[in-house]
């Protein structure tokens, strides 16, 4: 199984469409304030974009081992995460409050926390990005569970 904790030697990808465009940009000062290395995958206005658009190029970054997880971010989450579960080895978590990001790391091991913009705030979005960050995944009994989500 992969690791249980994320290398943050490496950048994290993050990406959102309109609805999350300013979400991302708070989560991203919040993140470079802390000395966490950022790749910025766009949309870079509030204009109206495309979420696939960018969803698909933060989850290949997290897919091909090049960042060490992945930050999407779009009205409800659901878009985003719908998108970001096409990527074999991808698994994206949509959550609303810390004990979802928490689970979705420790049961899960997802590797996309996905929040939905319209639904949480910015203090909330940036504890569950912190939480997420550092929960481990325990592996056990969830490790058999993770191992049987891939469609192969």
């Amino acid at each position: 199984m992969e690791q249980t904790t994320f290398d943050l030697a490496l950048p994290v990808a993050i990406g959102s469409d309109h609805a999350g465009f300013e979400y991302k940009e708070e989560v991203i000062s919040y993140l470079e304030g802390k000395g966490i290395q950022i790749k910025d995958f766009g949309t870079y206005s509030a204009d109206s974009v495309d979420y696939p658009d960018f969803a698909h190029p933060v989850a290949s970054a997290v897919e091909d081992g090049t960042h060490a997880f992945g930050i999407l971010i779009c009205g409800s989450a659901n878009g985003v995460a719908i998108t970001a579960n096409k990527h074999q080895g991808i698994r994206a978590a949509i959550c609303w409050g810390d004990e979802l990001a928490r689970l979705a790391r420790s049961h899960n091991n997802s590797n996309v926390l996905c929040i939905p913009a319209r639904f949480v705030s910015v203090p909330t979005a940036t504890e569950m990005v912190d939480v997420f960050q550092a929960t481990p995944f325990e592996g056990g009994r969830h490790e058999n569970r993770v191992k049987k989500i891939a469609c192969v």
